[in-house]
């Protein structure tokens, strides 16, 4: 099964804790990472898409991704 998961926050340590964290996890990075502008909170919001290849399992929608 082929995983996918994007993910985002504020443009900060913890974002590239969290990134980090997935690649160490198994994840790959998919594509290049976006950032964008909340004019609202003046914050910068970065997002990355990682997947991962998991054996020996079938896909259930209920399953939370960042525990496989």
């Amino acid at each position: 099964m082929k995983l996918y998961r994007f993910l985002t926050g504020p443009d900060d340590a913890s974002f590239c804790h969290r990134v980090t964290d997935a690649l160490n996890k198994g994840w790959s990075l998919s594509g290049a990472p976006s950032i964008s502008f909340n004019h609202a909170t003046g914050q910068m919001y970065c997002g990355q898409a990682v997947v991962k290849e998991v054996e020996g399992k079938d896909y259930d929608p209920s399953m939370k991704l960042g525990e496989q």
